[in-house]
């Protein structure tokens, strides 16, 4: 196997799990995974996958699009189920006999998901987290959200223009921030699925530190996901304070 003729050499084994459809999201990905010293990067895709796209890689791994007879599931946190995609990631990581698995911080509750299970089931692999590439308007790039119509787009960037908004009203606690956010989405029409402050594991967010906004709304018969960090009660003008 890969994985394990590259381990012998004392090489890292970076794992990029990607889908179809390569974009700059995608890429992305491919340049952290690039940057860890010593790695072997191993980009899996589906097999009908065009990687013409695709440079700086060392290996394509053309993975079968088996079914999975056993399925790990993650907790219902009542957000996004992510039970079916962290089955796969497991399953590619023990094959490949990774070391580390780059994914996007757009999927940020399979992020902490994946993480969650390593730990769990003594899977020695680290998880590292890359911010998503976003479009000029804001939207973040994914295949999904590409296929917005050209006139939700604006009603599709008020997502990232909440999660900004609120952000930015960290200082002044949870209940604020997703007050403001739900302010902004409202203003542009949009009627979110949800809009959830979480801390960086999930759970309830902290009084004081590093929290996560995620925010949920079909626009223009596209479902649309996106989140981002929240320094809660402190405020971006106040981290230099924190350090």
């Amino acid at each position: 196997m890969v994985g394990s003729a590259y381990r012998k050499t004392g090489k890292r084994v970076v794992l990029v799990p990607l889908g179809r459809d390569i974009h700059a999201g995608h890429l992305a990905l491919v340049q952290a995974a690039r940057r860890v010293r010593g790695g072997v990067v191993v980009v899996a895709v589906e097999p009908d996958t065009d990687i013409a796209a695709l440079k700086d890689v060392d290996v394509v791994w053309r993975y079968g699009a088996q079914s999975q007879r056993t399925r790990i599931l993650a907790p219902d946190r009542g957000m996004e189920d992510v039970s079916a995609e962290l089955t796969r990631i497991v399953a590619l990581t023990c094959a490949l006999g990774s070391s580390d698995v780059v994914m996007g911080e757009k999927d940020y509750e399979l992020l902490v998901a994946t993480q969650q299970a390593f730990t769990d089931l003594n899977i020695g692999a680290r998880v590292q987290g890359v911010p998503p590439v976003r479009m000029p308007d804001g939207v973040v790039m994914s295949l999904r959200n590409a296929g917005v119509d050209p006139a939700a787009r604006e009603q599709a960037s008020a997502l990232s223009a909440a999660l900004t908004a609120g952000a930015y009203a960290a200082e002044s606690g949870a209940e604020e921030v997703v007050r403001v956010a739900r302010e902004v989405l409202d203003a542009a029409g949009v009627e979110p699925e949800y809009v959830e402050l979480r801390g960086r594991d999930l759970q309830e967010p902290p009084a004081e530190g590093e929290a996560r906004l995620f925010v949920a709304a079909t626009i223009g018969g596209v479902r649309l996901t996106d989140n981002a960090g929240v320094p809660l009660g402190i405020g971006f003008k106040n981290l230099d304070q924190q350090e």
